[in-house]
């Protein structure tokens, strides 16, 4: 018995499958999986502020990388279950995964570690009181406001 499409399981849209299952995992980032193929670090150490600041000028294309995981949610389960769907069919699947892509790529580019895409939960590598630490975002803070030493995780998050 078929429980349905998983939400979360959007297929890498580059043309290459070598990194097939690695990228699967960062589609999956919602249903608990932490982010498998990382970015080779460029040994960006972020500030408090800066990490703010570059979370506020990059809102709009967060907002836009949420938008595109809803339709594409929305369109997978319409398209699994056999129901039209007014953003469109399997083509338009395809260019939504495409342009989540190329969003997570962008954010990449700044250095910044995606560790959920469902919520969206960003970190951002770097220091207080002399010790590295991950400043956090995640989807509905309004704006950075904890960290975690980078061998706790999540579960080791405290306040700012």
């Amino acid at each position: 018995m078929s429980r349905g499409p998983d939400p979360y399981d959007f297929p890498e849209a580059a043309s290459s499958r070598r990194d097939a299952t690695s990228s699967r995992k960062l589609w999956r980032a919602g249903a608990g999986a932490s982010r498998s193929r990382r970015v080779a670090h460029t040994g960006a150490v972020f500030t408090l502020a800066q990490a703010r600041q570059l979370v506020a000028t990059l809102h709009p294309r967060i907002d836009e990388l949420i938008r595109l995981r809803a339709d594409l949610s929305e369109l997978r389960a319409d398209l699994a279950g056999g129901r039209p769907s007014p953003l469109g069919g399997v083509a338009e699947a395809k260019g939504l995964e495409a342009r989540l892509h190329a969003v997570v790529e962008e954010l990449h580019e700044h250095d910044i570690q995606i560790k959920g895409l469902a919520p969206v939960l960003l970190d951002f590598p770097g220091e207080r009181d002399g010790h590295p630490v991950l400043w956090c975002w995640l989807e509905g803070d309004a704006d950075v406001r904890w960290y975690h030493r980078a061998d706790c995780g999540f579960a080791g998050r405290r306040r700012v």
